[in-house]
């Protein structure tokens, strides 16, 4: 899987420089990342900015997977949209596998075996509240199923350049943390006992939690960001009947 020209492109010429000055990221921990081999980068997940930056201050290239319609879209718009996304090292999510879950499982793996360094957020959406939630185990599998170390990772401050519900925050200077690698080998052929699973994606959400310093919830995000939602739409009504 030759990397895209338009990724070094934007990362050292038209983007990246930019980025740098602007908001001068700070790295800790880079010799955990290996200059070369296969692993699992698995970070919290602040804001849309998180690729960029993340991926910013490593030498290598990082790769994501993205909605297969990113790929797929017709037209000029959809050419363009294709172009970027794979210009930029994201993968489409491989469809013929069934559900989207065991289609980013087969992408990230394809990554894996080619050498590379795959990008995953194991929250499965942003935070919308700044705390770290519960990790999806496809983490675990992905890992016991690939037997790559896997590399937790802390992007902190993203969220004050680009928060939640907004294109634009305010500049700050964000940090990207790697932590030591995570070694599950002595799980070898376990990928299908829901329990290790579990156990090896709380391990994974653990070390994220204390590289990040966020306040942990024991709860799925998606589910999160409904609960609070319906909170806000409720109060909402609560406010127009008492005006």
């Amino acid at each position: 899987m030759r990397p895209p020209v338009f990724y070094w492109f934007l990362k050292f010429i038209a983007l990246g420089p930019l980025l740098k000055v602007v908001f001068r990221p700070r790295a800790e921990g880079l010799e955990n990342v290996p200059s070369s081999g296969p692993a699992i980068l698995a970070s919290n997940h602040l804001s849309y900015a998180d690729w960029l930056f993340m991926p910013l201050v490593i030498p290598r290239m990082v790769r994501f997977v993205a909605k297969a319609e990113y790929f797929t879209s017709p037209g000029i718009k959809g050419w363009l949209q294709k172009n970027f996304f794979s210009g930029t090292g994201n993968i489409p999510i491989d469809r013929t596998s069934g559900d989207a879950a065991s289609g980013a499982l087969v992408s990230a793996k394809r990554v894996l075996a080619e050498g590379e360094l795959f990008g995953i957020y194991p929250e499965g959406t942003r935070s919308h509240d700044g705390r770290l939630y519960r990790g999806k185990t496809g983490i675990a599998r992905l890992a016991l199923e690939t037997g790559v170390p896997v590399i937790p990772t802390a992007v902190v401050g993203t969220d004050v350049v680009a928060p939640p519900g907004k294109k634009f925050g305010r500049i700050t200077r964000p940090t990207v943390r790697f932590g030591k690698p995570l070694d599950f080998s002595r799980y070898a052929g376990m990928e299908n006992d829901r329990f290790i699973l579990r156990s090896i994606t709380d391990e994974i959400m653990y070390e994220i939690m204390r590289l990040s310093q966020q306040e942990y919830v024991d709860m799925y995000a998606s589910r999160a960001k409904a609960e609070s939602k319906k909170a806000d739409n409720a109060e909402g009504e609560h406010r127009k009947l008492a005006s």
